[in-house]
């Protein structure tokens, strides 16, 4: 089986799932069980930590999901550190989705404070997937500081613009030894199979599936563009080319002066 391996851990599907923005926990739960993901991300600020009946939290399974805590609204190295300390003090799985995005703006992540954190977190022991700009030289950086994954955005988050960073999103990939995860900006399964054609590893969509009037017929969706994009990917994409190519030969049964 094609399995993602991340950390030494290996998962059946290549599809993550964010938690927020959903119209109610039953919509967030019945988008998890459609996408069939093993790796859901929840926002440290939106949730108590520390509350195991919390209204999100409850509805998580985490024998089937690993929930995987993330520093969403952090605006510096600093905050996003305390932040993963204290999901690991709570009881969590030292696993953490970076993030470090101090314009309330356009989200988009800061790389200084971003690389900073990783470091810090590193050394403590934390698995860090670090949500990233589409940025070659900062990927490199992150993974040689000992990232479990890359997390390179498709677009600014919510946007739902698809691959807006695909020519930096090909060598970020081409360059990884590190699972190569595309977070952010993916608005429909053609975006996600696209991703996966390029050879990302996976994908994590959150707004694409809150946004519609139909949360599991969308995962389910998504999911099957996952699985398509990486079979063509496996399967190895044909060639482009500027000049017409036909299909069928021109020659041995056309005439011209028949």
């Amino acid at each position: 089986m094609d399995e993602l391996v991340i950390a030494g851990r290996s998962f059946r599907s290549r599809l993550m799932i964010g938690t927020g923005k959903f119209s109610s926990n039953q919509a967030m739960l019945a988008a998890m069980v459609a996408s069939e993901c093993e790796i859901v991300t929840v926002a440290l600020r939106r949730v108590d930590i520390n509350n195991p009946q919390d209204s999100m939290l409850n509805h998580i399974d985490r024998d089937k999901y690993l929930l995987l805590p993330n520093t969403s609204g952090a605006r510096d190295a600093e905050e996003a550190v305390r932040l993963a300390r204290l999901a690991r003090a709570a009881g969590c799985e030292p696993w953490v989705k970076l993030e470090v995005t101090p314009d309330p703006y356009y989200l988009l992540p800061d790389p200084v404070e971003t690389l900073k954190a990783a470091k810090i977190l590193v050394k403590e022991g934390f698995i860090v997937l670090p949500y990233m700009p589409a940025d070659p030289v900062l990927a490199r950086h992150l993974e040689e500081a000992g990232t479990a994954t890359v997390m390179p955005l498709g677009a600014p988050i919510g946007t739902n613009r698809g691959l807006r960073t695909r020519d930096h999103l090909a060598i970020i990939i081409e360059q990884a030894n590190i699972p190569v995860v595309v977070d952010a900006g993916l608005g429909a399964p053609s975006h996600a199979a696209e991703a996966m054609e390029m050879g990302a590893d996976a994908v994590l969509v959150n707004t694409a599936l809150a946004d519609t009037p139909n949360p599991p017929a969308m995962a389910a969706a998504f999911a099957k563009g996952v699985e398509a994009g990486r079979e063509a990917f496996l399967a190895g994409l044909g060639k482009q080319r500027h000049q017409a190519q036909a299909s069928s030969p021109l020659t041995g049964f056309l005439r011209h002066d028949v």
